[in-house]
């Protein structure tokens, strides 16, 4: 968007609404709309922070691959390939064999499309409240999806423009009326709440409130109010990773943010995300990102120099 600051990369940080969804940072304060290309390498592990938020989620992979987790189900993404998540639904990216994705990330929140109260009875909450359709896999070798893959492209190419608030808008009522017309018809009954996700949910919220204290499993697992074996379970479950492994890949995510976007120094950034020293945070951190926070730092640097002419292209999945 015009007027704004663009960082690189999705977002590493998670502050939290009052429901404990994201509180997304949005381009521009006064446009509910999040655009960011990213690279998977730059989160720990290849693997993102679990979120969930009102926004609709559009992603679209322009070159590598990934693998995507919404509430629990795995899906393989291809360049040329994307998918967009519901709202409210747990996802997030990531690759077990560490290979490079990169990726556009458009986040829209619906209040975009809510000038009139019939707007939003009649054409976008049966697309957001659909049980039937939590997510979507965006196959560009389907027409109306591919439209959605160029639209996502399209918010990328054109952020800086001075329009670009106004043909986001555009888009997104293009994606909401294809949406509408080829979600699933027939009236879908309420899934029944699953309480595991539930508790995977407040464990979660814990982790992302408390990182920079000091953690244990019983901490996390009482959140919960299950024991550790189940808590572990879950964790495994659903984030095929240890809640402990996943509280520390969450600090490396949040000092990641710190090197990109401040000039605290490493001690400072080790202190504040949660390790008990520089050193031990930079062992840590190379073990997970195969470089160490000052490289990251420096590559954040060099590309934020060069970035505002970038185009998007990128390889069809083969």
């Amino acid at each position: 968007m015009t007027n704004t600051q663009h960082h690189q990369g999705p977002p590493l940080s998670i502050p939290l609404n009052q429901d404990y969804s994201e509180k997304v940072r949005y381009d521009s304060p006064d446009y509910p709309i999040y655009i960011r290309r990213g690279l998977l390498s730059h989160y720990p592990n290849h693997t993102a922070p679990n979120h969930w938020h009102e926004d609709l989620e559009l992603i679209a992979v322009t070159s590598g691959e990934m693998e995507y987790n919404v509430n629990g189900e795995i899906l393989r993404l291809g360049a040329g390939e994307g998918i967009l998540v519901n709202s409210g639904q747990m996802h997030f990216g990531f690759s077990h064999r560490k290979s490079e994705c990169d990726f556009i990330c458009v986040l829209l929140h619906p209040m975009l499309l809510c000038s009139a109260g019939s707007y939003e009875r009649d054409y976008l909450l049966p697309v957001t409240r659909n049980a039937g359709m939590p997510y979507l896999f965006l196959d560009p070798d389907v027409s109306w999806q591919e439209k959605i893959l160029q639209r996502t492209r399209s918010f990328y190419q054109e952020r800086e423009q001075e329009t670009a608030p106004l043909k986001v808008l555009a888009g997104f009522a293009e994606i909401l009326g294809l949406l509408y017309t080829h979600m699933p018809k027939k009236e879908t009954p309420e899934l029944p709440r699953n309480q595991d996700l539930s508790i995977l949910k407040n464990m979660t919220v814990f982790i992302h409130k408390n990182y920079e204290k000091k953690l244990s499993l019983a901490d996390i697992a009482s959140a919960g109010a299950v024991g550790q074996s189940k808590c572990c379970k879950l964790f495994d479950k659903y984030y095929s990773q240890s809640p402990v492994l996943y509280l520390n890949q969450y600090r490396l995510a949040k000092s990641v943010e710190l090197l990109r976007d401040s000039d605290l120094s490493m001690i400072e950034i080790s202190l504040s995300v949660g390790f008990h020293s520089a050193s031990y945070y930079t062992e840590t951190f190379r073990k997970w990102m195969k470089k160490t926070p000052s490289q990251l730092r420096r590559e954040f640097r060099a590309a934020a120099k060069g970035s505002c002419a970038e185009t998007v292209t990128f390889q069809p999945a083969k």
